[in-house]
């Protein structure tokens, strides 16, 4: 398989959650070309499982890989930019699911021991694929006794496996609020219910709450970064929306944080005689590497003398963490050297890592487990 022109046509056809009918195509594609005799394939909506027969197996090894992309119109100058303009896979899925392309090839021409089943799952950016493939009958049939997964990161040098033992990505949770008030002429303020001041007043009350609320040693990140309303500059507006995240390194954290919008909430619609609305939209599980699986594949990589880096958690989130939360696993970032940041317009990462990837992948399969 060539990895470069197989990570070029996926970039090129970058979709969003559970839209992803091209990518499903081009994935089947490339998976019947390879001997029948060993797999077996089923769809679900836009994803994929893909379970191949060991030689003497005993358990079931499960690889995720995601293939949703990013609403980005891309600004790379590549010559095989995205064809969905609008579209860009600027958070590595097309490396992704190219280097679980590579590893289930392998797998394929050389048989290992276990059973392998391989997870294109959809939807990770939005709204979440890893809880309803978990609960679906298709997944349920062929669950794994234990899992893996890798993602890009351009903090770390092309083909650098960088991983640590416990929290790897934090629990996030989307955050969306409507305030509805009284709308009017800009002329008479005091005949409205302004939901700008409102919605204003409202999130410089939501930085009190990292600082004065959640226990310094507790991490956190609540971040707001949209705020819209109203309709013209000399209309009071009655409908303000703020949109946010919250990210946070344990689950009681986030319920706390949670807590004290709500009451900020509360105290808006009372001071300002509005009405408020909370939404807290796609909520990720904390990805936490289990010792007992993370570190022998850390060992595993010092081995093989493969470059290694041992990193700090971080504040993204990923829905691989439901995954690790019901099966026991490990994940780990893969170096694509120095680019933008992930969701970025920019983000090219380096194409030498992902012939690394499928061999750090196929080779912990065959040995590692």
């Amino acid at each position: 398989m060539d990895y470069v022109a197989v990570r070029r046509a996926l970039h090129q056809i970058p979709e969003l959650g559970f839209e992803e009918v091209e990518t499903q195509a081009f994935l089947l594609d490339q998976i019947k070309q390879l001997p029948q005799g060993r797999i077996q394939i089923k769809k679900w909506k836009t994803g994929l499982l893909v379970r191949v027969a060991g030689t003497h197996p005993t358990k079931v090894i499960g690889f995720r890989t995601d293939i949703d992309a990013l609403p980005i119109k891309e600004n790379t100058g590549y010559s095989f930019q995205s064809k969905n303009v609008g579209n860009m896979h600027a958070c590595g899925h097309d490396f992704h699911m190219t280097i679980a392309l590579g590893a289930l090839e392998d797998v394929v021409l050389h048989p290992v021991k276990e059973d392998v089943l391989f997870i294109f799952q959809p939807a990770e950016e939005g709204p979440g694929g890893a809880l309803p493939i978990m609960s679906s009958s298709e997944f349920q049939n062929w669950k794994p006794d234990s899992i893996f997964a890798l993602h890009v990161s351009p903090e770390f040098p092309a083909g650098t496996v960088a991983t640590r033992e416990g929290i790897l990505f934090a629990n996030t949770s989307e955050l969306f609020i409507d305030f509805f008030g009284k709308g009017g002429h800009a002329a008479s303020p005091h005949l409205t219910h302004d939901t700008i001041v409102a919605a204003s007043h409202f999130v410089m009350g939501l930085q009190t709450i990292v600082a004065r609320r959640v226990n310094p040693l507790h991490s956190a990140v609540l971040t707001i970064g949209k705020i819209s309303g109203g309709t013209k500059q000399n209309i009071i507006a009655e409908h303000a929306r703020v949109e946010g995240t919250i990210r946070t390194l344990d689950q009681e954290t986030m319920k706390a944080i949670k807590a004290d919008i709500e009451r900020h909430v509360q105290a808006v619609e009372t001071a300002y005689q509005c009405k408020g609305e909370i939404d807290y939209g796609a909520n990720y599980y904390q990805v936490f590497n289990r010792k007992e699986y993370v570190d022998p594949f850390i060992q595993f990589c010092r081995q093989n003398k493969y470059p290694l880096e041992l990193c700090d958690e971080g504040m993204a989130g990923e829905d691989f963490g439901y995954f690790l939360r019901d099966f026991p696993g490990f994940m780990f970032w893969l170096g694509v050297g120095k680019t933008a940041n992930l969701h970025s317009a920019d983000f090219k990462p380096d194409e030498a890592a992902l012939a690394q990837g499928v061999k750090v992948v196929s080779t912990y399969i065959r040995e590692g487990f």
